[in-house]
């Protein structure tokens, strides 16, 4: 059988919580990984051909249409084994699994655009108030996490895309959230050590132009 394609980035948030949730369901071994540079200031052709906004993750589906969004391509990859979902169907571990992942990929959305405005950005163009409404919604989004870990940190969606922008947000050196919640930063590295993330890492810079 023909094996999907995953066009990732290895420094991604987004496409780690996409690799991870595969490894966490025991699909890795039917997924091929090939990396793609992207960035709104570099035109990555190979990736506007599968995706119109030319960004990664984007699963390449033998005789199908390529699925893009780390959310959709991880919905997709859980109806494909026959474990325990990673995506609660119903009820209320559903929302609040689907909540934490929008958390999730918040925070990260958020730590890009501080990035932008510390580093990616040409100085002269950088925005300091932008900044800093970006790193307060970091400090509120830690202090939620951490708080919804105490009470549910079950292996799934919510966890893994939790995982995936932690351990990004501490690569990129963004905002360090150890000190302010210890309880987090515990959970974080129990969750590094699992093999999902530990055949994933986070490696390679920023290519903008």
């Amino acid at each position: 059988m023909d094996r999907f394609v995953l066009q990732y980035q290895t420094h991604s948030p987004f496409a780690r919580k996409v690799l991870v949730f595969a490894h966490e369901a025991g699909l890795a071994d039917q997924i091929e990984v090939r990396h793609q540079e992207t960035s709104p200031t570099l035109r990555n052709d190979d990736v506007f051909a599968l995706n119109p906004l030319g960004k990664v993750p984007v699963l390449v589906r033998p005789g199908q249409s390529p699925l893009f969004d780390s959310t959709v391509i991880c919905a997709f990859l859980d109806t494909l084994h026959d474990g325990e979902p990673l995506i609660p169907h119903d009820g209320e571990a559903r929302w609040r699994a689907m909540r934490l992942q929008a958390l999730a990929d918040g925070m990260a959305e958020s730590g890009i655009a501080v990035r932008w405005e510390t580093e990616r950005r040409p100085e002269a163009l950088r925005y300091p108030p932008l900044r800093d409404g970006h790193l307060a919604k970091l400090e509120a989004g830690y202090a939620f996490a951490a708080r919804e870990i105490e009470h549910d940190s079950a292996i799934g969606i919510g966890t893994i895309a939790l995982a995936a922008t932690l351990s990004w947000l501490e690569f990129r050196a963004v905002v360090p959230f150890g000190h302010q919640h210890p309880g987090l930063e515990r959970w974080l590295a129990a969750f590094n050590q699992r093999p999902s993330m530990l055949v994933t890492p986070l490696e390679g810079d920023t290519v903008d132009g």
